[in-house]
């Protein structure tokens, strides 16, 4: 059950090319928020808290209604309300950024939470559309204490996918702070990135750089919006 806990990384700046798990990374935040209403009660399993959330995700996704013409970003909106109800941002800004977290204020941690975020929705809310006619299989489900592990399968059309959603009951309900997949880790490929730019350079050096890929982007979609 370590590896509950732990994370597999990968390399490159700011980078990343796993799938449908992804959407636990914010792949369609598409506000800089934190946890909102608690929906998954720890009265379900966290294989059921999953589940549900894939399947609004999908749902959302598959929706005649929300495909039309300029709709899309009411569509991400409504993904993002349903991730953002599931997913522990803090936890996973905290692990991905490692030992520098525990010398930031309060104010900073704020700060580098909402980059965090950020920088996860506009590396993967391109690539959500991909996803909505594929199917998922639950696997198994391993516990420890206030720590699960759920195993899961993406079968798509030409390869699947192994999915390890990894949560933490906080106060009766289950938040994904981690997903792994095919082996990588979402908080493990952005640790290894953020170190290697805080040891070559410095924590600032960092935030400089989340700030730019983030001005980028709004410029891009600014010019691209339908």
């Amino acid at each position: 059950m370590n590896q509950i806990s732990n994370s597999a990384s990968s390399k490159g700046f700011i980078r990343s090319e796993t799938g449908l798990g992804m959407i636990w990374g914010v792949t369609a935040s598409m506000v800089l928020l934190l946890i909102g209403t608690s929906v998954a009660s720890a009265e379900q399993t966290a294989t059921e808290s999953v589940k549900s959330t894939i399947d609004e995700v999908i749902h959302i996704l598959n929706s005649e209604e929300l495909t039309q013409p300029g709709r899309l970003v009411e569509r991400r909106q409504k993904i993002e309300q349903v991730i953002r109800q599931r997913v522990s941002y803090e936890d996973m800004a905290k692990r991905a950024l490692g030992r520098p977290w525990i010398e930031l204020t309060n104010t900073e941690r704020q700060e580098f939470v909402a980059l965090f975020v950020q920088l996860l929705r506009d590396t993967f809310a391109c690539r959500i559309d991909n996803y909505a006619d594929e199917q998922v299989l639950y696997l198994s489900e391993q516990r420890e204490e206030k720590f699960a592990e759920v195993k899961a399968k993406l079968s798509g059309l030409k390869v699947d996918t192994l999915l390890d959603f990894r949560l933490a009951d906080k106060v009766g309900h289950w938040y994904v702070y981690d997903v792994i997949i095919d082996g990588a880790g979402i908080v493990g490929n952005y640790h290894a990135q953020f170190s290697s730019i805080i040891r070559d350079h410095s924590y600032g050096e960092l935030v400089n750089k989340m700030k730019e890929k983030t001005l980028m982007v709004k410029a891009f979609e600014t010019t691209t919006a339908p």
